[in-house]
């Protein structure tokens, strides 16, 4: 197994898709706004709203909501991605889970060098942390926290700022197009997982590592520095 490595100062995760899969209940929430917005084309916004702040993704699918009005329906809408991810884990099904490798991952870094930047609001972020059992870390960055979203700089500037390191000396991990050109556009480097898109998708937006997903990543902590290995399949195994 070859393995290539890189330091930083600090880690910058996104949350869904990256740390944690919670597609049952966004599914299900944009479901449940169908029914008040008709014509919704849910399997359309799925396809191309990941990695984008609800209030962004209400007023481009939903623009009949009232400027007014928003920032509540964000709220329910958020509410309604946890309700729903806990009905279908009451029925047996899929809820919001921990996607592989992530709690390895924050274990290692521990309590300090390291920031969740998401696209969700932070009724949702808190929510869906606690299921999945990650402690939510001292910097913490969700979507009121920035006047634009993803793909902006912004969320992981921000991170970079609340962890007190500059965001060169960051490594942003993202699954989402709109989120590594977020962390490409502040200047950090950027290690994509191949958890919500496919690999020949992910290679377009041209990230500086790309892996399947978190469980080919380590890291060690040195110091005050965090190093990250990026492993790859040797030339001799399939």
């Amino acid at each position: 197994m070859e393995e290539t490595t890189i330091t930083a100062k600090a880690i910058l995760f996104d949350m869904d898709g990256t740390l944690i899969d919670s597609t049952a209940g966004v599914v299900g929430a944009w479901e449940y706004f169908a029914k008040q917005y008709p014509g919704l084309d849910v399997k359309e916004i799925i396809r191309t709203s990941h990695g984008v702040r609800t209030i962004d993704n209400l007023k481009k699918w939903c623009p009949d909501i009232p400027a007014d009005e928003l920032e509540d329906a964000v709220t329910q809408f958020e509410i309604e991605i946890v309700n729903s991810a806990r009905r279908n884990e009451e029925e047996g099904r899929t809820g919001i889970v921990l996607l592989p490798g992530a709690k390895e991952l924050i274990d290692i870094v521990g309590d300090s060098g390291w920031a969740i930047c998401t696209s969700a609001a932070l009724t949702y972020a808190t929510a869906a942390l606690e299921t999945v059992g990650i402690p939510i870390p001292p910097a913490f960055v969700v979507a009121e926290d920035v006047p634009r979203g993803k793909p902006f700089p912004d969320p992981y500037l921000l991170g970079a700022e609340k962890c007190g390191v500059d965001i060169a000396q960051c490594i942003v991990f993202e699954d989402a197009p709109s989120g590594v050109a977020s962390g490409k556009a502040a200047g950090a480097k950027v290690i994509a997982v191949c958890t919500s898109h496919s690999r020949e998708r992910m290679e377009q937006t041209e990230p500086d590592y790309l892996v399947d997903d978190l469980t080919w990543v380590t890291m060690r902590k040195t110091g005050d520095s965090i190093v990250v290995g990026i492993r790859k399949p040797s030339n001799n195994q399939s």
